[in-house]
């Protein structure tokens, strides 16, 4: 019988409890898969035969801490030491067709790994004293770990169909391990994509993340693409992909597949930074071009794919049920990711520098990783050549935001005052009159300074109300 070798202390102990509380309990899961890949673990799952709430009080007791219980489904959590430890009870389930929620019964260690999702997450460990170490391989786990295969235990039909989400897992499990995911499966996932519709946003949206943070976010996202999935959690996604050709006039016009391009820009990223919604904004740079698509004498363009793929992010974060507090960031680098090339390709002005700085604030790092990202060309030449103008332009506008003091900018004289010395209330007026201070600060007109923005503003106010016009005036309420 093969044995693997635990370094966790804690479980030796957990052995150690189950052997004096008199009970049969197995380390279970994706402890067992990632200690034989030698991955980092700080969650290990318990399948305990018999009462799993007593046994984890138990536990509990033991190491001075208290269990987090959960009665109706026989689990109990226990934090310790940095490690969270599970206790679950062995048990079979059996699902509704249009249900998520398992009528769950008691049942032996078998019908416990039989349920699992894959084969390698339907491995075991006995912790008993005479067998501790021994692992139980029901499903072949072992060999389809060493030959790198996702697989379900059961008929990938009956995996998938009683619980959905673990299609999800398929694809993210595919990507966080590099592993490939089994033809039965693909067939099954292809088959039946649309039950994905029964699954929470909420949880579709984790595992959508954790595709997001693996080394190779593209391995994910290449299954739910080929499988149908990506149409029902993403469909902006979705439709960048394909190669579109049309011939007129005798000419044939063909351009790149956007979305296989954008894997290329987010795997790019993801090799020199974890944050996630830079990775994100990787993704979805490009998004607003299946609607923008037109061709011309020249080909195809994308004017204002930047623009409209800025704007329908506040729909798609509503709709994923994404945190709002990063849409203003996601927007801002695809409303800016063309704007450094541009600099390279132009005549740089100091004023175009100073813009871009502002517009950029907090996020320019960022925005210059994006760049550098969405090179994809496959020449050697022209990639070296496009990065060392990037660098130019980088150094550039940092040297102008640290300079001017761009970042966070605002306009020194601030509404409060503007709506005094005019004597204005809260209006657009006053919004179009700071605009137009900040403006000859970034026109290099005037120094970001507060004396010279008043001295400015004193000298053009009355021009500036009279170009507002009668129109804006009229629509205030005093």
């Amino acid at each position: 019988m093969l044995k693997i070798r635990i370094k966790e202390a804690i479980v030796k102990r957990i052995s150690e409890y189950a052997e004096e509380f008199g009970i049969e309990v197995y380390a279970v899961g994706g402890y067992v898969r990632d200690v034989l890949l030698n991955r980092k673990r700080k969650d290990i799952d318990f399948t305990v035969v018999g009462d799993s709430i007593a046994f984890a009080k138990f536990v509990g007791e033991k190491l001075k801490r208290s269990a987090i219980i959960f009665e109706r489904f026989r689990t109990a959590m226990l934090p310790y030491r940095g490690y969270q430890l599970e206790f679950v009870g062995t048990r079979k389930e059996e699902y509704l067709p249009n249900s998520r929620k398992p009528i769950v019964s008691i049942g032996t260690i078998e019908d416990d790994l039989k349920r699992r999702d894959f084969t390698i997450n339907a491995l075991a460990v006995s912790l008993l004293e005479e067998k501790f170490g021994e692992i139980i391989d029901l499903f072949n786990g072992l060999d389809d770990l060493e030959n790198k295969i996702l697989r379900t235990p059961l008929d990938p039909y009956t995996t998938y169909s009683d619980d959905p989400l673990r299609m999800m897992r398929a694809a993210r499990f595919s990507a966080q391990l590099e592993f490939h995911l089994h033809q039965s499966s693909l067939d099954a996932i292809t088959q039946m994509a649309d039950r994905i519709k029964i699954i929470s946003q909420e949880r579709i949206t984790d595992e959508f993340f954790k595709i997001l943070s693996a080394n190779k976010p593209s391995i994910g996202l290449l299954i739910l693409k080929k499988t149908g999935l990506l149409k029902y959690i993403f469909p902006e996604l979705d439709n960048l992909s394909g190669v579109e050709i049309i011939e007129e006039g005798g000419k044939q016009y063909k351009h790149k597949d956007v979305f296989l391009h954008s894997l290329k820009v987010l795997d790019n990223v993801a090799l020199v930074s974890d944050k996630l919604w830079l990775r994100f904004a990787a993704l979805t740079h490009d998004i607003g071009k299946y609607k923008t698509k037109r061709i011309t004498p020249n080909g195809w363009t994308f004017h204002g794919h930047e623009e409209f793929g800025a704007k329908i992010m506040s729909n798609i974060f509503r709709r994923m049920k994404f945190p709002l507090d990063n849409l203003e960031y996601v927007q801002r680098l695809i409303r800016l990711h063309q704007r450094p090339m541009q600099l390279v390709d132009e005549v740089v002005t100091d004023s175009a520098i100073r813009r871009l700085a502002f517009q950029a604030g907090d996020a320019l790092e960022d925005l210059f990783i994006l760049c550098k990202a969405d090179i994809t060309t496959k020449n050697p030449y022209l990639e070296a050549q496009y990065l060392n103008n990037y660098d130019i332009v980088a150094q550039k506008v940092l040297e102008v935001q640290v300079k001017d003091k761009l970042r966070e900018f605002q306009s020194p004289v601030r509404g409060e005052e503007i709506m005094k010395i005019c004597n204005l209330p809260p209006s657009k007026p006053v919004g179009i009159i700071k605009g137009k201070i900040e403006d000859a600060i970034l026109d290099g007109i005037i120094p970001n300074e507060y004396d010279a923005a008043l001295k400015y503003f004193l000298e053009n106010k009355d021009k500036w109300l009279s170009e507002i016009g009668k129109e804006e005036f009229s629509k205030i309420r005093y």
